[in-house]
């Protein structure tokens, strides 16, 4: 386990609820209207990990995240293909990446 947590919060998702400001006062704040806000950059050092971890599973919209998440199954997460520009195919003006209609 290494000794350092990254998080990230989707604030789109955040409904308003405060338990992670209510587990990590240090890392979450409520705004005016009472959503969440990340405290810091989202480094997570190793004795404020629990207290972290906890606002994280206790969200009821997982809009935190911990960065570099590992699937149940071991998979690791695939990095994004950008798309082929070069061989685009156009078709009545609409883009076509090797799907069918």
């Amino acid at each position: 386990m290494t000794d350092r947590m990254r998080i990230k919060l989707d604030r789109t998702l955040c409904d308003g609820f405060g338990i992670c400001a209510k587990h990590a006062p240090e890392y979450f704040s409520l705004d005016d209207w009472g959503y969440a806000v990340l405290v810091g950059d989202g480094d997570i050092p190793e004795r404020d990990r629990d207290a972290v971890s906890r606002a994280l599973m206790d969200c009821p919209v997982h809009a935190i995240l911990e960065i570099g998440e590992r699937r149940p199954d071991g998979t690791g997460i695939q990095p994004l293909r950008e798309p082929d520009l070069e061989n685009l195919k156009t078709e009545d003006n609409e883009a076509e990446w090797g799907f069918s209609r």
